[in-house]
């Protein structure tokens, strides 16, 4: 029989400009003496790198008294 285990997920927020996918290797179409590819690292601008986005501020209406 199955056994019933309830588990939580993560509570991870994943960059939603990267997609969780901060960091990538851009081939620039040069060869190295050795025949491999010539690469560049890119990464993320919002998360830095990290693939986790940073809690949302909340919005909530300020009330002038």
């Amino acid at each position: 029989m199955p056994e019933n285990v309830t588990r939580t997920p993560a509570r991870t927020r994943v960059c939603r400009d990267c997609d969780g996918f901060p960091a990538v290797a851009i081939t620039t179409g040069q060869t190295n003496p050795d025949g491999t590819r010539r690469t560049i690292t890119a990464t993320c601008r919002t998360c830095h790198g990290t693939g986790n986005a940073p809690a949302a501020a909340l919005l909530a209406p300020q009330i002038a008294r």
